[in-house]
C-alpha cells in the first residue's frame, strides 16, 4: 500500500522531524532502541512527556479544548510514523491513552477540569485496576467491593497485574457496588488516590526479570463519591468505552514497521547455520516478507480507524481485531529477532538494555561490560516480555469471541 501525502501534510511531517531533531537527545534515542518492554522506564517516559506537553503534543487524540492537537487522521499517523523512525520513547498509556479519553467521554465538567490538565503534565500518573485473582478476561466476575457510606465508598479487595502501581499516584478501578443477576450490572468506575490509607502495593516480577506489574491490596479504603465516573452501578458501560481505546485507539503499525526494519538489518549482519548471511536464508526472509505484508494490511485498517476517530467515533469492535492482530504480529517479530540474534540471545544482561522497570534480582558485572552486538541485546527480554501481549487488555481468544458476535453476528 502506498500513501500519498498532500503538500500541507508533507510540511507537517517536516515540522515533526525538526522537532524530533531538536528535542530528542542521543541518550533518549539510545534508551528507546534498547527498550525491552512496551513501557519506557518511568523517568524516561516522564522526561519525554514534559517535552511533548511543552509543545502541546502530549495528547494528539484529545479534543483541542482539553489540550489535544486537533489533527487530522493523516497528521496523527505521520506523527506516530516519525516518532517510530526517530526512536522516540513511548509514554505511559494509562493516563493519556485510557483515563483521559474516558473522562472526556463520561466525566463531569469538574472531573475534566481537575484531572485532564494533571494527566498532561504528568502530575497524575495513572495505573489500571481491572484484573483480580479470579477475574481476568472474565472481568464481569470481579469482586472488589465498594460499600456505600454517606459521601464515600469504602473499598476492599485485591487487584493484580497492575502496571506501574509502584510509581503511580492514581488508579482507575472497577469495583462492585452491588450484586445483581446480570454480572455486568452493579459495577462502578472509580478514581482512587494511591496515597489513601489502606492501599498496599507488592511487586510482581515478569519472565524478563522486570518489576512493572504489581499486586494492589485495598483494605477499607475510603473514596469520595465525587470520584465516580458515570453513575454508580453503571461502570461497565464506561469500562467498555475505555477498553476500545486500550485495544485499538492508537497507532501501532509504524512501530511494527520500524522493528521489521531493524530485523532486516540484523539479518544482513548475522551469519546463518551454514556460515552465510542470514539475509541469504530464503526461509527466514520469506517469513520476514510475510510479516511485512500482514503489517501493511493492518496499517490499512488502522488508517480507517484513525479517520473514524477523527470524526468523533469510538473504535468499536474493530478495536478487538486491532488488538489481536497487532499483538500477534509483535510476538512474531520478537521470534524472528531472537532467531537472528543467535547464541547472543541467551545472555541475560539487562544492564546493557533499557528495561521497563527495575530488575531487582540482577547484579551487573563490575565492569558493566556486555557480550554480543547491540542489535541482539534486547532480543530475549523482548521475546519474554511480549508473551503477555496476547493476554493483556483481554486475551486474544476473548477478542475473537467479540469479533464473532459483534462483527460476524455469530
Amino acid at each position: 500500500m502506498q500513501v500519498r501525502w498532500s503538500q500541507d501534510e508533507l510540511a507537517f511531517r517536516d515540522e515533526v522531524r525538526a522537532f524530533l531533531a531538536a528535542e530528542l537527545t542521543p541518550s533518549m534515542r539510545r534508551d528507546a532502541r534498547r527498550m525491552t518492554s512496551v513501557y519506557a522506564p518511568h523517568e524516561l517516559s516522564m522526561a519525554w512527556q514534559a517535552i511533548l506537553n511543552a509543545r502541546g503534543w502530549a495528547a494528539p487524540a484529545w479534543p483541542v479544548e482539553h489540550g489535544g492537537c486537533g489533527w487530522s487522521a493523516a497528521q496523527r499517523y505521520i506523527f506516530a510514523s516519525e516518532f517510530a523512525a526517530a526512536d522516540a520513547p513511548s509514554l505511559s498509556p494509562m493516563g493519556i491513552g485510557m483515563c483521559g479519553p474516558v473522562l472526556i467521554g463520561h466525566g463531569t465538567a469538574a472531573q475534566k477540569a481537575h484531572y485532564l490538565p494533571r494527566i498532561l503534565t504528568g502530575e497524575h500518573l495513572w495505573c489500571q485496576g481491572y484484573s483480580e485473582p479470579a477475574s481476568g478476561s472474565d472481568l464481569a466476575s470481579l469482586q472488589m467491593s465498594a460499600v456505600d457510606d454517606g459521601e464515600d465508598l469504602v473499598c476492599s479487595g485485591h487487584k493484580l497485574w497492575t502496571t506501574h502501581a509502584n510509581v503511580a499516584n492514581w488508579i482507575f478501578c472497577l469495583v462492585r457496588t452491588s450484586h445483581e443477576a446480570i454480572r455486568q450490572q452493579g459495577i462502578t468506575f472509580l478514581l482512587i488516590d494511591m496515597t489513601t490509607p489502606g492501599i498496599e502495593v507488592r511487586p510482581i516480577l515478569m519472565l524478563s526479570g522486570e518489576h512493572i506489574q504489581n499486586d494492589v491490596f485495598f483494605t477499607d479504603v475510603r473514596v469520595p463519591k465525587a470520584n465516580v465516573v458515570g453513575r454508580i452501578g453503571e461502570g461497565w458501560t464506561v469500562a467498555k468505552y475505555l477498553m476500545e481505546f486500550e485495544r485499538g485507539g492508537g497507532v501501532s503499525t509504524p512501530g511494527l514497521k520500524a522493528r521489521l526494519g531493524r530485523i532486516r538489518a540484523m539479518a544482513a549482519a548475522e551469519a546463518d547455520d551454514a556460515g552465510g548471511r542470514l539475509s541469504d536464508d530464503r526461509g527466514f526472509m520469506a517469513r520476514l516478507a510475510a510479516l511485512s505484508v500482514e503489517i501493511d494490511a493492518l496499517e490499512a485498517v488502522e488508517l480507517q480507524i484513525l479517520a473514524s476517530l477523527s470524526a468523533g467515533d469510538a473504535p468499536g469492535a474493530k478495536s478487538s481485531m486491532m488488538k489481536t492482530v497487532g499483538t500477534e504480529l509483535s510476538q512474531r517479530l520478537t521470534e524472528l529477532a531472537l532467531e537472528a540474534s543467535g547464541a547472543y540471545g541467551a545472555a541475560y544482561q539487562p544492564h546493557a538494555t533499557c528495561p521497563g522497570g527495575p530488575t531487582p534480582n540482577f547484579r551487573p558485572p563490575s565492569d558493566q561490560g556486555y557480550v554480543g552486538p547491540d542489535h541482539s541485546l534486547t532480543a530475549a527480554s523482548k521475546y519474554l516480555n511480549d508473551r503477555a501481549g496476547s493476554i493483556y487488555a483481554g486475551t486474544n481468544e476473548i477478542q475473537r469471541n467479540i469479533i464473532a458476535k459483534a462483527v460476524l453476528g455469530l
